[in-house]
């Protein structure tokens, strides 16, 4: 790996990080929303590392992002993290390598939001013995498909003007 894949890496880890700080004080728990719902802004980087540099440093940074929720809320926040982070990468690099299914960046953010709250919803029942959580599932699944458009659509119309700054990058 060259010194300029790996300071990319370093610089969009370092913005995951900041990007899930800033949601977690600027996003409130919501009445009728699941507690801890947060819009995932942190995936949108996640899902461009994935498009730009491949998949292990996608996957390094959604490990990298847990890791720091581990440091700064506990290790039941850090299962939660990793549980959905790593199932919704997994998600977008089977989808990122499926050339007979093209997809938006829409319809990836939705899938992978879906899948990272289903992780997530998983974890939240282990961890807590408490299978009856599941009675969240419908609300989660609405939530990471509204969530899941919005990051895919930032995405989408943020891309050009990344691949734009960091044409010297590749």
């Amino acid at each position: 790996m060259n010194t300029k894949k790996i300071t990319l890496i370093a610089i969009l880890s370092a913005l995951a990080v900041v990007l899930s700080v800033a949601e977690g004080m600027l996003v409130p728990d919501i009445a009728f929303l699941p507690p801890g719902a947060k819009p995932g802004l942190a995936n949108i980087v996640v899902m461009f590392a994935a498009g730009f540099l491949g998949s292990i440093p996608a996957f390094f940074i959604t490990v990298l992002k847990s890791f720091f929720v581990f440091l700064t809320r506990g290790a039941t926040a850090f299962f939660m993290s990793i549980g959905g982070g790593i199932l919704s990468t997994c998600m977008l690099c089977i989808l990122l390598k499926i050339k007979k299914l093209p997809m938006s960046y829409t319809g990836i953010g939705i899938i992978c939001a879906v899948v990272h709250n289903a992780g997530q919803l998983i974890c939240a029942c282990v961890v807590t013995g408490t299978f009856s959580l599941i009675n969240y599932a419908p609300a989660l699944l609405a939530f990471g498909a509204v969530t899941g458009f919005l990051t895919g659509t930032v995405l989408k119309y943020t891309v050009p003007a990344i691949n734009k700054a960091l044409k010297n990058f590749r």
